[in-house]
C-alpha cells in the first residue's frame, strides 16, 4: 500500500541562497524574495486542495526546525486560511549539515581545499564534508521521519531533506538525486508512486 501523499515545499530563498552559501544548519532568515515566494506557494497549495476538494484541515502540517522553514510554513497556513501556528516541527527534517564548509561557497572552500571539492563533485551522494553528513545518511533519517506519517500532509523543509525524500521513495537514482535542483516557490506532490510540480 502506498505511503501518505506529500505535499513538499522548499523554504524560500535567504540571502546566503543568493550568495550560494552551504546554509546546513546555519538558521538564516528568508529574505524579501523568499517570504513571496512562500506566500505563493501558500496559494499553489490552495489551488491544489480546492482542485481535488480536500479540506486544508484534513492533512498534517510538518515543519524543519530551522526559522527559514517556520516562516514559510506559517505564510502557506495563513495563504490556506488556517492560523500561523497549528503545525509540528520535525527534527529529521533539518537540512543537512555540511559541517565545517557552513557558510562557505564552493568557490572559496575550493581555494582551501580543492581535493575534497573535487571529490564531492564525484560522489555528492557519499561525500562527507569534514564535520558534517552525507546525503546517504541524510536519507535515513529522513526515511525514518516518513515512515512515522499516518496521514498525508503538507511539509516545508530544504533542498537536501527533499533530494533525500525523492531518493528514498525511487523518484531518482541518489547519484541523480543529489544533483536534482529543487526549486523555491514551487509545491511538490510527492508519493510512492508519483512526483508533480506546481508553480
Amino acid at each position: 500500500m502506498p505511503g501518505p501523499l506529500v505535499y513538499y515545499i522548499r523554504h524560500g530563498e535567504t540571502d546566503w541562497n543568493v550568495e550560494w552559501r552551504l546554509q546546513g544548519a546555519r538558521d538564516i532568515a528568508l529574505n524579501d524574495k523568499g517570504r513571496m515566494q512562500a506566500a505563493h506557494c501558500g496559494d499553489v497549495l490552495r489551488g491544489l486542495l480546492e482542485r481535488d476538494a480536500r479540506d486544508p484541515h484534513s492533512l498534517d502540517y510538518v515543519c524543519s526546525p530551522l526559522g527559514r522553514t517556520r516562516a514559510t510554513m506559517e505564510l502557506v497556513r495563513t495563504g490556506v486560511a488556517l492560523p500561523a501556528e497549528g503545525y509540528r516541527i520535525e527534527q529529521n527534517l533539518t537540512e543537512i549539515s555540511f559541517g565545517d564548509w557552513e557558510g562557505f561557497t564552493l568557490d572559496e572552500l575550493a581555494l582551501r581545499d580543492n581535493e575534497a571539492v573535487l571529490r564531492r563533485d564525484k560522489d555528492k551522494w557519499n561525500f562527507l564534508p569534514p564535520g558534517g553528513e552525507s546525503y546517504q545518511q541524510l536519507m535515513v533519517r529522513v526515511a525514518g521521519w516518513y515512515a512515522t506519517l499516518s496521514r498525508d500532509a503538507v511539509v516545508v523543509a530544504h533542498g537536501g531533506t527533499a533530494r533525500a525524500l525523492f531518493a528514498h521513495l525511487g523518484h531518482y537514482d541518489p547519484a541523480t538525486a543529489a544533483q536534482e535542483s529543487i526549486e523555491q516557490g514551487v509545491v511538490y506532490l510527492l508519493s510512492e508512486g508519483k512526483l508533480a510540480r506546481f508553480a
